[in-house]
């Protein structure tokens, strides 16, 4: 069953019409052109499709397009609106990407990470909220990556591009 919907992608509203089993992933990319998200494994699996979903992370192909009605949807790209975001630059900086495939859910998921360390939401590995906050040590900020993988082994390289945003934002002491 088809149904007409207006998705807000990157700050734009997007009106189109979808099958009510469309997954958000397939909405942005293949009827709206919005390829920052990539398919990886359509599962939720890999993390290749995360968005922010109304400031939150979520993998895109496990959400459907008419539930993401009314809602902010995020991408990489749309980090990006103004000029790269800081998180652009410190994966460039510290060489965080190879292929680049996995890369706009990378940096996607890591600004939701700085958001969630900084309303103090906790993880598995936090010990302790500093002044109500997170503070996003080298192992929270892994815990909380993991769930975007990276083929090319670039964690070594994401951490830190990450860990420095965290450092900036006062996320991380």
């Amino acid at each position: 069953m088809d149904t007409q919907i207006t998705l807000r992608v990157d700050g734009a509203d997007r009106p189109l019409t979808v099958d009510t089993r469309t997954s958000l992933l397939d909405a942005m990319r293949e009827r709206l052109g919005a390829t920052s998200a990539k398919k990886g494994c359509d599962h939720g699996q890999c993390g290749a499709c995360t968005v922010l979903l109304d400031g939150r992370r979520v993998n895109s192909c496990l959400v459907l397009a008419v539930t993401a009605e009314g809602q902010e949807v995020t991408t990489s790209d749309g980090l990006a609106a103004d000029g790269p975001h800081r998180l652009h630059e410190t994966f460039v900086d510290h060489d965080a990407y190879q292929c680049g495939y996995c890369t706009p859910g990378q940096i996607t998921s890591a600004a939701g990470v700085l958001a969630e360390a900084a309303q103090g939401w906790p993880s598995a590995v936090t010990e302790d909220l500093v002044a109500d906050r997170t503070d996003l040590t080298d192992a929270e900020i892994r815990e909380r990556m993991s769930g975007n993988l990276c083929r090319c082994a670039a964690y070594a390289n994401i951490v830190p591009a990450v860990a420095q945003v965290a450092v900036e934002q006062g996320v991380r002491a």
